[in-house]
C-alpha cells in the first residue's frame, strides 16, 4: 500500500515547515536559549502543521545533542520520533475528541508523575483540544500549572477560544496560519519531482484552489491525481474533470459576451454548462473568481508579477485583455451580483434558473449619470447640514426685503406691524386697526405709528438701528429655520423654545417672549442664550444676543397706561356694596335672648373690603357692555341674601311666643 503524500513528506524539523516562519523561527530561538515552558498552545486552521511541528518540538527536547533547533536525525529519540518513525514510549499523543473526559484526563494525570524511561522529557501531545470537557480540564489544572520537572504539555486545537482559559492562560500560545499560495506551490513542486510525475502547470492553481490552504487538504488532492495520472502525466482536462471545477474555456466565454454585451453568447454558455454536467453553483463560484482577478488586474498594473493573480501566462494575458474592454465599476457590479446571487443559490431547487437570471442582471443597462446625481446630493446635504455655511438655496431662506404677498398663520400683531417696517410712512387709515381712546392720555404725535390695541404689540425697528436690519416681523418668517439650527446645537434648547415668540429686535439684539416665566428664565441663561445667538448667526449670519422674558410682564408693561386712567375715575366712585347685608332689627331682638340649653353664640364680625379696579383683559376690551354702574352699562343684579335656617326657625317662635324670652 503506497503511503500517502502527507505523511510521506511530513517535515521532520523547523525548517522545513511551509509557510509558519512567524512560529517556528521563536521556537528555534527558544530551544537554542534553553528557554523551555512546561504547557505550549498550538492553534490555526486544519491541515497548516500544528501536531507535525508538536512531533519535531518533541524530537528536538529529547535528542541527545538538545534541546535543539536542528535534531541530529540519529539518535534513538529521533529515529523513533521521525514521520515514518514508530515512536517513543515517552511521548504520548492523546486524541481529545475520543478521549477527553473526566476519566482520561485522571489517567492521563497519574502517568504524569513517572519519570521518563529513556528521554530527558515527557511529552503529552493533546490533539484537538478544544474536545476536552470542562470536568477534564478541571482534573488537569492542578497539575498542568505545577508540573513535574520532567513534563511538557503541547495542546493542539483548531478552536483555542473553547479551550479553559484557566489552561490557556498557563500556556505559550502560537498560532498557525494557512499557507500563502506561492509557498504552497514551491511545496507541490518539490513533492511532483520526488514522485517524477510530470503535471501541467495549468494544474497547480487548480488543486492549490481545492486545497484552500491547508497543506493536508492540498496534498491529498495532488495525490488522487497522482493516482490517476496517464502516460502524459497529469493534465489540465484530466484535473478539471477529477476536481468538477469549471472549464476556463467557459469562464473565458462568460466574460468575453459580457464584454460584448452579446445575449445570445452569455445565455448559450450556461447551455453548454448544463450539458456539460458541471454545477451551476461552481460555475457562479469560478466565475466570481476570474472577476475579483480581473479587477486586481484593472486596478494594479503589476498584480500578476506581484503575485496577486496566479495564472498560466497564456492565461494571463487573455485576462489582461479582459480587464481592459471591462470598466472598473461594471466589474464591481457584475461581482456584486454574482455574490448575492450565490447566497439566493443555497439550498435552491432550480440553480440553472437562478444563473441565468443573474445573467440577465448583469446585462441589464447602467443608468447614465447616476453617479454624478448622487454626487450633487451629497453636496446639496453637505450644505444644508454643514454649521455655520451658507443657507440653502430654499423659499423659507429668501431675505425679508422681497416678502410674499399674502402671509399664511400670522398674528393680528403681525399684519398691523409689517407695513410700517420697510418704509417710516403713514399706513393706509383702511388697513391699520382703529386705536381705543385713552381719556388720560394725549393723542400720538403725526410722525409717530398709531397705537395697537394688542398688548404683545411689534413695534417698529428700534430707533438708531441701520437701514435693511432685520426687524422683528421678518425675523419671524426664519422662526422654522431657526428651529432647526437649534436642534443641531441643543434638543433641550429647542424644546423650550417650543411656545416662546419673538417679540422685538433691538439692535443685535433679540427678545423672545415665553408664556411660561420658569421656561423664560431657563431660556435667558447664558447656555440657552448663547446656543440661540449661534443659531441666529447660522441662519442670519452675523453677531447676535439674546434675551427672553414673561409674556405676563410684557402684558403688564404694556397694560400700564390704561391701568392709570382707569384708577381715578374708580378711586371717585362710591365703595360698591357688600353682598352680605347686616341682620334686620326683628332678628337682632331675636338674638338677644339665647336659649338656656344652648350655649351662647359669638358674633362674627363681617368685614367689607373696597373693590380694587383690575386692568382690562385683552380679550375684554372690545367688549360694548363693560360691567358696573359706572361703566356706563347696566348695573349688575345683587347678590342674594344668605338664607340661615337656625335664624328663621328663632324667628317664627319667637313670634308664635309674643318674645318672650325662651326658657
Amino acid at each position: 500500500m503506497a503511503l500517502a503524500l502527507y505523511r510521506k513528506y511530513r517535515p521532520s524539523t523547523f525548517a522545513e515547515v511551509v509557510g509558519q516562519d512567524h512560529v517556528t523561527e521563536p521556537l528555534r530561538t527558544a530551544l537554542a536559549a534553553g528557554r523551555i515552558n512546561h504547557a505550549y498552545l498550538f492553534s490555526g486552521p486544519r491541515g497548516c502543521g500544528k501536531t507535525s511541528s508538536a512531533r519535531i518540538m518533541a524530537r528536538s527536547l529529547n535528542c541527545v545533542e538538545g534541546p535543539t533547533p536542528d535534531p541530529c536525525g540519529k539518535c534513538g529519540p529521533c529515529l523513533a520520533l521521525a514521520p515514518e518513525g514508530p515512536g517513543s514510549v515517552d511521548v504520548t499523543e492523546l486524541d481529545a475528541a475520543s478521549h477527553g473526559g473526566v476519566d482520561d484526563a485522571r489517567e492521563l494525570r497519574d502517568r504524569a508523575f513517572y519519570a521518563p524511561a529513556e528521554s530527558r522529557y515527557r511529552v503529552f501531545i493533546i490533539d484537538e483540544a478544544h474536545m476536552v470537557t470542562t470536568q477534564g480540564f478541571n482534573a488537569l489544572l492542578k497539575i498542568v500549572e505545577e508540573p513535574p520537572e520532567h513534563l511538557i504539555f503541547i495542546f493542539a486545537t483548531t478552536e483555542p477560544d473553547k479551550v479553559l482559559p484557566t489552561i490557556r492562560s498557563r500556556t505559550h500560545h502560537y498560532p498557525f496560519r494557512l499557507i500563502p499560495p506561492s509557498s504552497m506551490r514551491e511545496l507541490l513542486e518539490r513533492n511532483v519531482a520526488a514522485e517524477g510525475v510530470q503535471v501541467e502547470p495549468a494544474v497547480y492553481p487548480l488543486v492549490i484552489r481545492a486545497g484552500g490552504g491547508s497543506a493536508r487538504d492540498t496534498q491529498s488532492v495532488l495525490d488522487q491525481l497522482l493516482a490517476g495520472a496517464g502516460p502524459d502525466g497529469v493534465t489540465y482536462a484530466r484535473a478539471v474533470s477529477l476536481l468538477g471545477v469549471t472549464d476556463v474555456a467557459l469562464i473565458d466565454a462568460m466574460v468575453d459576451a459580457l464584454s460584448a454585451d452579446d445575449h445570445k453568447a452569455v445565455f448559450g454558455t450556461v447551455d453548454q454548462l448544463a450539458e456539460a454536467g458541471h454545477d451551476p453553483r461552481r460555475f457562479a463560484t469560478d466565475l466570481l473568481d476570474r472577476l475579483r482577478d480581473l479587477i486586481l488586474l484593472r486596478s494594479v498594473p503589476d498584480a500578476a508579477s506581484a503575485g496577486m493573480v496566479s495564472a498560466p501566462e497564456e492565461q494571463l494575458n487573455r485576462m489582461v485583455a479582459q480587464a481592459e474592454r471591462l470598466q472598473p465599476g461594471t466589474l464591481t457590479r457584475y461581482a456584486e451580483i454574482i455574490h448575492n446571487g450565490l447566497l439566493e443559490m443555497r439550498g435552491a431547487t432550480a440553480p440553472r434558473l437562478l444563473l441565468e437570471l443573474l445573467c440577465a442582471r448583469m446585462l441589464l443597462p447602467e443608468v447614465a449619470g447616476d453617479e454624478a446625481a448622487t454626487l450633487q446630493r451629497l453636496e446639496r446635504l453637505e450644505r444644508r447640514f454643514t454649521a455655520g455655511g451658507p443657507a440653502p438655496a430654499a423659499p423659507a431662506a429668501e431675505p425679508a426685503s422681497a416678502p410674499a404677498p399674502e402671509r399664511t398663520f400670522e398674528r393680528p400683531s403681525q399684519r398691523a406691524a409689517a407695513p410700517a417696517a420697510p418704509a417710516k410712512k403713514e399706513p393706509e387709515p383702511a388697513a391699520a386697526p382703529a386705536p381705543k381712546p385713552a381719556p388720560a392720555t394725549p393723542p400720538p404725535s403725526p410722525p409717530a405709528p398709531p397705537a395697537v390695541a394688542e398688548p404683545v404689540a411689534e413695534a417698529a425697528p428700534v430707533a438708531g438701528s441701520e437701514p435693511g436690519q432685520i426687524d422683528a416681523a421678518a425675523l419671524r418668517q426664519y422662526w422654522p429655520q431657526l428651529l432647526a439650527a437649534v436642534r443641531k446645537l441643543s434638543r433641550s434648547t429647542e424644546a423650550m423654545l417650543t411656545n416662546a415668540t419673538v417679540h422685538s429686535v433691538e439692535g443685535s439684539t433679540v427678545v423672545l417672549t415665553h408664556s411660561a416665566e420658569p421656561l423664560a428664565r431657563r431660556l435667558s441663561e447664558p447656555r440657552n442664550a448663547d446656543c440661540i445667538a449661534t443659531a441666529l448667526g447660522q441662519v442670519l449670519s452675523g453677531q447676535w444676543t439674546v434675551r427672553c422674558v414673561h409674556a405676563g410682564a410684557v402684558q403688564a408693561s404694556a397694560a400700564a397706561p390704561a391701568r392709570q386712567t382707569q384708577a381715578a375715575p374708580a378711586r371717585q366712585a362710591p365703595p360698591q356694596p357688600t353682598r352680605q347685608q347686616p341682620p334686620s332689627a326683628e332678628q337682632q331682638r331675636s338674638f338677644q335672648r339665647p336659649s338656656a340649653t344652648e350655649p351662647p353664640r359669638r358674633a362674627v364680625p363681617t368685614t367689607t373690603e373696597p373693590d380694587i379696579p383690575l386692568p382690562p383683559e385683552p380679550e375684554d376690551e372690545d367688549d360694548p357692555y363693560p360691567a358696573g354702574p359706572d361703566a356706563g352699562g347696566p348695573a349688575a343684579a345683587p347678590a342674594p341674601e344668605p338664607v340661615d335656617p337656625e335664624a328663621i326657625a328663632h324667628k317664627l317662635l319667637s313670634d308664635h311666643l309674643g318674645a318672650r324670652p325662651i326658657d
